[in-house]
C-alpha cells in the first residue's frame, strides 16, 4: 500500500481489504511481518508504520476529515490509533481480503502482543483481538436492562 496516496473513507485513511494491527514495540511488529511473510503474505500486502508516521497519518486524517466522518467508527479508530501511536506503538497494515486471511493475520498478531487487529470491510470495521485490559464491549439499552447493572447498591436502593 502506497503511504502516500491511501485508501480514504470521508477523508479518513480506511483500507478496506485491509486490517489495521497495533504492536507495543517494533520488534513486536517486525517479527509479526516476518511471520507474515513466512504464512504467504507478499511483502507488497505489508505495510509498515512506525509511531511517528502512523500519528502524522492521524493528524492528516483529522485536519482534512469530512464532517460525515464522525457518523461511523473512522474518526474514533484514528483517534485510538493516534493514541497509541503516541505511546510508542508501531503499526502494521496488512491486505486481507478473505476470511482465511484475516484470521491468520489476527492469529499472528495475537502472538506478537498485538493491542489490536481491526479488519476494514465495507461496511464495518471488526475488532479481530480483544484490546488488553479492557472489558468486552456490550450492546446496551433501557430496555435489555444493562444500564442498572452499573448503578450502586445504595443508589439502587434509594430507587426502590
Amino acid at each position: 500500500m502506497d503511504k502516500q496516496s491511501h485508501p480514504q473513507t470521508l477523508g479518513v485513511f480506511a483500507p478496506v481489504g485491509h486490517v489495521i494491527v497495533s504492536f507495543p514495540t517494533q520488534q513486536d511488529m517486525g517479527a509479526a511481518a516476518d511471520a507474515l511473510r513466512e504464512a504467504g503474505f507478499a511483502d507488497e500486502n505489508i505495510s509498515r508504520y512506525t509511531s511517528d508516521q502512523m500519528r502524522e497519518q492521524v493528524d492528516i486524517d483529522l485536519a482534512k476529515a469530512s464532517p460525515l466522518a464522525n457518523l461511523g467508527q473512522e474518526i474514533n479508530l484514528a483517534r485510538a490509533h493516534g493514541e497509541l501511536a503516541d505511546e510508542g506503538y508501531s503499526f502494521l497494515v496488512v491486505k486481507a481480503k478473505e476470511e482465511a486471511q484475516w484470521t491468520q493475520v489476527a492469529e499472528i498478531a495475537r502472538r506478537f502482543h498485538a493491542e489490536r487487529a481491526q479488519r476494514y470491510g465495507n461496511f464495518i470495521i471488526e475488532e479481530l483481538i480483544e484490546p488488553s485490559g479492557e472489558e468486552q464491549q456490550t450492546f446496551e439499552s433501557p430496555a435489555r436492562g444493562l444500564d442498572a447493572q452499573t448503578v450502586s447498591g445504595k443508589e439502587e436502593d434509594r430507587r426502590r
